[in-house]
């Protein structure tokens, strides 16, 4: 077993998305929601978290999806923004929120998504589903599929609004993976959260997500209101190269909703730290190759890799590394060649995959042989 140095340590990629930080000193903040989560969007790690597994009625949270879906028939070209989209008779007599589209006047898919984003438009939720996907219901079923796809393992979409109903519910967990998500993927499409109000057919109507006027380094993402649900909010702050994301649900007001979700996030960017371990593809270390073309192979990670910490403990970290030995050919890059392990304060955070960099195909019928002759003896 090779101990790491500490300056190795802070290059080497580790695929830590998903694991729980080590908890600061700086006590946690006591959260008025039925549900709640604080996730570093940077590093993929969640640090504060109460029944985030819960499932809820996510209320107008469901138009992350339905952004989501929307955005992606942007991207593929099946939807451009001027398009102009004639309102069906549903979607105008679309019950809640609304950005008062009418009937049979064209609109275009983007003042549809300002309108679904800024304004919480169910009006304009249902016409963005129903161009999509020809129905509601249709669109509905695409929404799973991404669900699916996105690992959200406790969602279940029957609507594009967020209307309540018993068969639609979600969790803060995959309310988080979504939003994340989204930020991820769409990034251009994701200013639309910053906007603070939005004017159409004559009517102003302003974000409810309030955290866009208090906080600058907000910049999204949705509000969520029923009677069953609760108030609701994701939300995501951006400080230096640095993002987090908070989901509250449940709470008891908006003013609570809001209050709770900057608590959030000023305790996760004041009581932890986010390092980058390493670049994709950089070299952590070479290993021996038995019966290869080549005798060794450079391993590290293949993409860019964050760990969140308490503040002030990055110098603490302990890293190991074994390889898996012998290392024989053919290898395939990608291929798992060794595991590193990680530990803060005599504490184990997890155990990673080292990886090969670059393939090693088998040596000639003569090396081969060499090589076996002299493992006999190693």
């Amino acid at each position: 077993m090779l101990r790491l140095p500490l300056l190795f340590a802070l290059l080497v990629a580790l695929a830590l998305g998903g694991v729980a930080a080590a908890q600061p000193a700086q006590p946690a903040p006591t959260v008025a929601a039925a549900s709640w989560l604080l996730v570093d969007v940077t590093s993929g790690q969640p640090l504060l978290a109460h029944n985030a597994d819960e499932r809820r009625d996510p209320a107008s949270l469901t138009k992350l999806m339905t952004a989501y879906l929307a955005f992606a028939a942007l991207r593929d070209k099946t939807l451009t923004p001027s398009q102009p989209v004639t309102v069906s008779e549903r979607a105008w007599r679309a019950e809640g929120s609304r950005m008062f589209v009418e009937p049979r006047r064209a609109v275009s898919v983007d003042e549809l998504l300002r309108g679904m984003i800024v304004q919480s438009g169910n009006d304009a939720s249902i016409a963005l589903a129903e161009l999509v996907a020809g129905s509601e219901a249709a669109f509905a079923e695409r929404m799973n599929g991404e669900a699916k796809r996105l690992g959200m393992t406790n969602t279940r979409f029957v609507n594009a609004t967020g209307l309540s109903d018993p068969q639609h519910y979600s969790t803060a967990n995959d309310l988080a993976r979504l939003a994340a998500a989204l930020i991820r993927d769409f990034p251009d499409h994701y200013a639309l959260y910053a906007l603070k109000e939005y004017r159409y057919n004559n009517i102003t109507q302003p974000n409810r997500n309030r955290l866009l006027w208090i906080d600058p380094n907000v910049d999204g993402v949705k509000t969520g209101h029923t009677e069953a649900a609760g108030w609701c909010l994701v939300a995501s702050a951006k400080r230096g190269e640095r993002r987090l994301l908070s989901v509250v649900l449940g709470a008891a007001s908006d003013a609570v909703r809001t209050g709770e979700s900057q608590k959030l996030l000023n305790y996760g960017f004041q009581a932890f730290d986010t390092v980058q371990l390493y670049a994709s593809g950089k070299p952590v270390s070479t290993l021996r190759v038995w019966k290869g073309a080549t005798p060794e192979v450079a391993a590290g990670f293949l993409a860019d890799q964050y760990l969140t910490l308490p503040k002030g403990k990055a110098a603490k970290l302990e890293l190991t590394m074994t390889a898996n030995e012998p290392l024989l050919a053919p290898i395939g890059r990608g291929q798992r060649v060794g595991t590193v392990k990680v530990a803060l304060e005599g504490k184990a955070l997890g155990e990673y995959p080292l990886l090969a960099l670059a393939d090693v195909p088998l040596a000639s019928v003569f090396g081969r042989a060499w090589d076996t002759v002299r493992l006999w003896f190693k």
